[in-house]
């Protein structure tokens, strides 16, 4: 992974004329897909006077960029640092290296290329190329949807090679489609006043609150203290505080890095487990790797745990798969499959990846201290408990109540705004929930109008006439496309971008082959999240967790196909038979 800084900075006597101007040298630097800023600032000195401005001299611009040049450095290596830190390989290259044109006193500091990246895409958009003109266009698909279907490829394409950042490219491929009058603006850009979308920016708003207010450290402290006296009770303790966080913190990502991984790191440095040495095993190394698995069952559990779970159920509502009362339907169906495999997964990963300290007699003790120290329970956190609670319970009662679920997300946001929990400025700052915003609209725009223009229908019919060439039963098609839709995820680095490649595609494989549409789209539901234990990259929380330096590479790989047996497992065989009872078939 290259690591680069650099940043472009001129300087003329007009815009050195204020007396007060500092001139900022700043850049960004990239560790494993992360940016860092890195600035500086160039101090006026001493120099020429002109009137009542002040002109630095050449020599003196020369002089501070060469200090400057040295603070770069230094930071970029303390980045380096933090890269092995997290686990990653990095190389870097870092320059503030300046040349100064004459007595005008330009300076100009070079920067690397920040653009897009060349190999990933030429083959992003030969893929749409090759779609739309080497591929004969069936002849019952319209030529609109065809070319749709080449932009759409080219953009799933790009997410997994990311040419740009996700949200750059996904506006990009909207921009190609409304630039060539495939699809008219107002359809483009339909998608931006999804209901489901807004649902989830919205939790990204109520994720920040748990972590600003201490609300989700609090809770999670709590748990360590009530069954914190061994290792495999200290491990239960963390992964129900997660699964209580879950419904109302819908960000994996911020329950990992914002809230347990602190806590896990605390508890095994008392223990003299310490990151990237040997002592990992003693403690911290069981910690992660039991909070990492049972993330994606807590995730699992509830609708509102994850902000993939939410799209799934609008992907398959644009192919006609309309669930009633979502919320209590995909509890229903998930909790007794989630609960046994949670209760198992600390259980198995004991004895399967043991620690070597047993016993942690210290950890209530040292939870107590830290609550102690957090004092009583704050204003902000009673008022986030009282909206989360409302908002949930709107969410399970709300079509009952004639409230849709993103009417009740709405009323929590505006509460939080109005009692000061949460600013605008905190609302602005959350970049993922824009970023989401654009990239889900533009794929759940895309996907909708595929479907409005025959496109789905078209291939539903082409893979149920291939499976009927096999002679499958729909139990054993279901199985066939489960599997597939699972291990197919070694292959992806986000489970939303998974969702947005394949769930659709999926989902109306299984209709085609006579599953029945609410089981088929629960269980490719449920899977989005399970899969996120199978690798480093598999997931925001894998990123995470991985990052610590308490689990090594082989182990992570190793007991995530473990584990992703165990699940599969759990949810096919309880699963099975619960959804049976319940009458999903």
């Amino acid at each position: 992974m290259a690591l680069q800084a650099g940043a472009s900075l001129h300087l003329s006597p007009w815009s050195l004329r204020h007396r007060h101007h500092v001139a900022p040298v700043s850049s960004k630097v990239r560790v494993s897909g992360r940016s860092y800023g890195v600035s500086a600032s160039l101090d006026r000195g001493s120099g020429l006077k002109k009137g009542s401005a002040f002109l630095p001299s050449v020599k003196d611009v020369s002089s501070q960029l060469s200090i400057l040049d040295g603070r770069l450095r230094g930071e970029v290596e303390g980045l380096k640092g933090l890269g092995r830190n997290a686990g990653f390989g990095v190389r870097a290259s870092a320059s503030a290296a300046a040349s100064v044109d004459g007595e005008e006193g330009q300076v100009v500091v070079k920067k690397g290329w920040e653009g897009v990246k060349p190999l990933p895409f030429v083959l992003s958009v030969g893929v749409g190329v090759a779609l739309r003109f080497l591929v004969k266009k069936p002849e019952t698909v319209t030529m609109q949807a065809w070319q749709l279907l080449a932009i759409f490829a080219s953009t799933i394409t790009g997410l997994v090679l990311s040419p740009l950042p996700v949200g750059a490219w996904a506006f990009l491929g909207l921009t190609v489609a409304v630039v060539t009058k495939t699809l008219t603006f107002a359809a483009a850009f339909g998608a931006f006043t999804n209901d489901v979308i807004w649902l989830i920016v919205i939790s990204f708003f109520f994720a920040r609150g748990f972590v600003k207010t201490g609300l989700g450290d609090r809770v999670a402290t709590y748990f360590v203290k009530w069954l914190g006296k061994s290792t495999l009770g200290l491990s239960y303790g963390l992964a129900l505080s997660e699964t209580l966080l879950a419904p109302a913190m819908p960000s994996t990502t911020a329950r990992a890095g914002g809230v347990f991984l602190p806590i896990i790191g605390s508890l095994s440095l008392s223990s003299g487990s310490k990151p990237r040495d040997k002592s990992a095993s003693k403690l911290g190394a069981y910690l992660v790797m039991t909070q990492f698995q049972a993330a994606g069952n807590s995730s699992a559990l509830f609708l509102t745990a994850a902000a993939q779970n939410l799209l799934c159920l609008k992907l398959a509502q644009e192919l006609g798969v309309v669930i009633a009362n979502p919320w209590v339907s995909w509890f229903k169906a998930a909790i007794v499959p989630a609960l046994i495999a949670l209760l198992t997964t600390p259980l198995i990963l004991y004895k399967l990846f043991p620690p070597e300290v047993k016993d942690t007699p210290d950890a209530p003790a040292a939870a107590a201290e830290k609550l102690r120290k957090m004092g009583p329970v704050t204003q902000n956190e009673k008022s986030m408990v009282a909206t989360m609670l409302l908002a949930v319970t709107l969410w399970v009662f709300g079509e009952t109540l004639g409230i849709a679920s993103v009417v009740a997300a709405m009323l929590g946001l505006c509460i939080l705004l109005l009692v000061g929990v949460l600013n605008w400025d905190d609302c602005l700052s959350e970049k993922s929930a824009w970023d989401t915003l654009t990239w889900f609209a533009v794929l759940v725009g895309m996907a909708g109008n595929l479907s409005s223009l025959g496109l789905v229908k078209w291939m539903s019919d082409a893979v149920a006439a291939t499976l009927a060439s096999y002679s499958l039963s729909w139990p054993a098609a279901f199985g066939v496309l489960q599997a597939t839709y699972f291990v197919s995820h070694y292959l992806f680095a986000s489970q939303t971008g998974h969702v947005g490649a394949l769930y659709s595609a999926f989902l109306a494989m299984h209709i085609a082959s006579g599953v029945p549409t609410v089981l088929a789209a629960l269980a490719l539901a449920f899977n989005t999240n399970l899969f996120g234990g199978l690798t480093h990259y598999s997931s925001g929380q894998a990123a995470v967790y991985f990052g610590s330096g308490y689990v090594e590479l082989k182990d992570v790989f190793k007991y995530g196909a473990v584990m992703a047996v165990w699940n599969i497992l759990v949810w096919s065989v309880a699963g099975g038979l619960w959804w049976k009872a319940i009458g999903l078939y």
